[in-house]
């Protein structure tokens, strides 16, 4: 590491830090301006508002633009240096724009693995608080537990042979009702549980309490019927499992991310997309901040008349339909068959290649 080196760094390091230094100001400024009747409504006091709100919006918003403003920072002050012939100067001077690029490298490898730590450990814990203000107070919903899904009948698979309903389960009150659970053998039914009502219950152990229970074990021509008014058992599934939370992909940590998409895979769970996309994101989205950094420091690297307002407009158009690509194929795997780790790569793999276009072009 030469002095050249650690004066880019510095500079990167400043200018990103600043920038979203003050970019979390002016969001937290706008917030306060929102959601001022939700704050009056919630009745939180201003330190709780701050501690258990705002202590978790700051990182949620960070985490949402940090590759945007690794990518500003980056021209912004790349700009700034071709303005003043600082790079003509370390060109001239005999050191090749591979070696010229290195810092910018290692500085937005560095920070890409402090957002991917970030994204698979912290912000998610963040999320936990952001999302119950949102949900009680912002969208209008009064009991934070009442998150329900909207289909009065849920339908999953236990295990590979096995599936199981309930129908009117209410997550308030850990409860609902019927519920029946059948079992599948070489494309027989050879099990079959039928229960009017099961609820949550841990007293003694977690377990489900069921009432009128009817049994029934079929064995070719053969069949058992048995019947009890109240019977526990123990499932593979618990209440929070049966909520509709939009925000449940967000509020996990990564192992729990990877150990509920395999539960539901294990179910049959139709949403999972959307929590495989959100898993590859944490990987696509730091991946991101190094191929923004190259793609910055190439645009802005040349001097040109406008200065760093022409490299910053362009460095914005690019922005957007980095952006605009991965809210398109999102939806696509969310709403479609997209398969969800190529449509969480496809707008990496396009801006590699217009990285390494631009690298060619780049004056060395």
């Amino acid at each position: 590491m030469k002095k050249i080196d650690w004066y880019i760094i510095s500079k990167f390091l400043k200018t990103f830090f600043f920038s979203i230094f003050l970019f979390s100001i002016i969001s937290v400024v706008i917030d306060v301006g929102e959601k001022t009747d939700n704050f009056v409504q919630s009745g939180w006091s201003v330190y709780k508002i701050i501690t258990d709100y705002y202590f978790s919006f700051i990182p949620h918003i960070i985490a949402l633009l940090f590759p945007l403003f690794v990518f500003i920072a980056v021209i912004f002050f790349t700009s700034k240096m071709a303005g003043r012939s600082e790079i003509v100067a370390i060109l001239a001077s005999g050191t090749s724009f591979k070696r010229f690029l290195r810092p910018y490298l290692i500085t937005g490898g560095a920070l890409a693995l402090l957002l991917g730590f970030a994204a698979s450990f912290i912000v998610p814990k963040a999320e936990v608080k952001r999302t119950y203000f949102e949900d009680v107070y912002v969208h209008g919903n009064s009991n934070y537990s009442k998150l329900t899904k909207k289909d009065p009948l849920l339908y999953f698979k236990l295990d590979s042979f096995t599936y199981a309903g309930i129908r009117n389960f209410n997550s308030e009150a850990k409860s609902g009702g019927p519920f029946f659970m059948n079992r599948i053998k070489n494309n027989e039914l050879v099990y079959n549980l039928r229960a009017s009502t099961i609820r949550w219950d841990t007293a003694g152990g977690p377990h489900w309490n069921l009432s009128q229970v009817v049994e029934r074990t079929i064995n070719g021509m053969q069949e058992k019927l048995t019947s009890e008014p109240e019977k526990k058992m123990k499932f593979n599934f618990n209440p929070n499992d049966l909520k509709d939370d939009e925000y449940a992909d967000v509020k996990m940590t990564t192992p729990e991310l990877v150990d509920y998409i395999k539960q539901e895979q294990l179910k049959g769970g139709e949403d999972i997309n959307t929590f495989k996309i959100e898993f590859w994101r944490r990987f696509t989205t730091p991946f991101s901040v190094l191929i923004l950094t190259m793609i910055g420091v190439i645009l802005s690297s040349r001097k040109v008349r406008g200065g760093s307002g022409a490299h910053l407009a362009l460095g914005f158009v690019l922005a957007a339909t980095f952006i605009v690509m991965d809210r398109f194929s999102t939806i696509f795997s969310t709403k479609g068959n997209f398969t969800p780790w190529l449509a969480a790569w496809i707008p990496n793999l396009v801006f590699i290649l217009v990285a390494l276009y631009l690298y060619r072009k780049a004056p060395k």
